[in-house]
């Protein structure tokens, strides 16, 4: 089935300044995501023990956004968020990851329209070059899913220790140290064979994910341990990607993104930073969820700029096509619904309306925690982390307390009560047009529990 119809505007085109003689190309797009990375851990969010100067000037010559959140609190939902722009539990995610909590053989169902779909529909060339943890079955593949070659693992690096060629295996065990140097040099590798055509490469690289190993060329050269030099190299090896497109001359034809899929993971707390944020992976409070994100196309997107409007990863999908020319509207109505929304005059400073207005959480588990709407966030669940909140919800002001330890809700009961309403509604609205997960029957079919402060 068709699931796209693409289009490239005149507009666009010349935004882009590509020439309209003959069959002109689209840009071209670049999605990389760390694993586990913390809103603190590069230097250009304020790390102070990582130094990340290539990802500092990326962000100096495009958009830092400090208001971005990942799709989930962990792995396999964050990705199921990112490539779809579904909200995680519409695709039937109950909870946990690939290997923990969801069997190996389900995952993200192939009736999902996924990004790497819209894009392959578009003229694409498509590839998925990293971490997959979307389902072992053959129907949940990436070549199943979009994309036309994958050189991937298909869990976490902790899970498996096999390394794949589409369906072939080419490593067991993989080097873990020098996956982050695979999956560039594959990368590198596919912006030349396709520098004469439109790409999409989708790089979730596994850095700095458990267990940290640092690379020979970069053991001992960080102030943070094998962590810290785990993050340096990572971003010394988006530098080769850079430089890649720089030799190529597609740096000014190539949207790039770089985010991570969640907050540290607590057993890397010691090293990683979410900072001035509270809480790791699994977690709904913001270091758990609220990563770093850049985004630059040159001529484009204005350099040098920050925003902290609010934005996730489920923007991207409609973000990322709307700036490729390709036309989502007629496939608004396909498998799920799209949660994102289109922020692409956001990033390219265009509009001051932004369209993101609200966002809800889960936390691993998939329960249902809190709602953000502007500055304010409504807890709906306890959380040991929060005094209080097992006795009612718990309204905190991000701006003014980015640590959320304020309860503010005895002062603004028609907030909470609005708030909790609008929570309410998009939960209900959710969980009657969910899918179920991919793969066999699953166990985990149930909706998730509500929010404890929920009607």
């Amino acid at each position: 089935m068709n699931k796209v119809t693409a289009y490239v505007s005149f507009v666009s085109l010349l935004a882009l300044g590509v020439p309209l003689a003959g069959k002109p190309n689209p840009p071209n797009v670049i999605l990389m995501m760390a694993d586990d990375l913390g809103y603190n851990d590069l230097s250009c969010y304020g790390s102070k023990k990582q130094k990340t100067p290539v990802l500092d000037q990326l962000a100096k010559e495009g958009i830092r956004l400090t208001g971005f959140y990942a799709g989930a609190t962990v792995c396999t939902p964050s990705r199921m968020a990112l490539l779809t722009g579904a909200y995680p539990p519409r695709l039937g995610w109950r909870g946990g990851v690939v290997g923990y909590g969801i069997k190996p053989l389900n995952g993200l169902a192939p009736e999902a329209l996924t990004m790497g779909e819209v894009f392959k529909e578009a003229g694409y060339q498509t590839t998925l070059i990293g971490k997959w943890h979307l389902g072992d079955s053959p129907q949940l593949q990436p070549m199943k899913q979009g994309f036309d070659t994958a050189f991937y693992i298909n869990k976490s690096n902790n899970q498996t220790k096999k390394l794949w060629r589409g369906d072939d295996l080419v490593a067991d065990p993989f080097d873990n140290s020098r996956l982050t140097e695979s999956f560039t040099t594959e990368a590198i590798k596919f912006i030349k064979t396709n520098r004469e055509k439109p790409f999409f490469l989708y790089l979730p690289f596994t850095a700095p994910h458990f267990p940290a190993q640092s690379h020979p060329d970069w053991k001992g050269k960080s102030a943070n341990g094998a962590y810290g030099d785990v993050v340096e190299e990572l971003d010394g090896r988006v530098g080769e990607i850079l430089e890649t497109l720089k030799d190529t001359k597609l740096d000014k034809k190539t949207i790039v993104v770089f985010l991570s899929d969640n907050g540290p993971e607590p057993g890397q707390k010691k090293w990683a930073n979410a900072e001035p944020y509270r809480g790791l992976k699994w977690s709904a409070l913001e270091g758990g969820t609220r990563v770093p994100c850049i985004a630059r196309l040159p001529g484009v997107i204005p350099a040098g700029v920050e925003s902290d409007e609010l934005t996730t990863a489920i923007d991207l999908l409609p973000t990322l096509a709307h700036a490729c020319g390709i036309d989502l509207s007629k496939v608004s109505k396909g498998v799920p619904k799209i949660d994102g929304v289109n922020v692409w005059d956001t990033l390219t400073g265009k509009s001051h309306r932004h369209p993101r207005t609200h966002l809800l959480y889960w936390q691993g588990w998939a329960v249902p925690q809190a709602i953000r709407v502007g500055d304010w966030k409504l807890y709906l669940d306890k959380l040991k982390e929060i005094p209080g909140s097992d006795k009612g919800p718990v309204l905190v002001h991000l701006s003014k307390d980015p640590t959320e330890k304020y309860n503010l809700s005895e002062q603004h009961p028609d907030k909470v009560k609005e708030m909790k309403a609008l929570a309410d509604k998009l939960l209900a609205e959710i969980e009657k047009n969910a899918l179920s997960l991919g793969g066999p029957p699953n166990t985990r079919k149930s909706s998730p529990k509500r929010g404890h402060w929920l009607k």
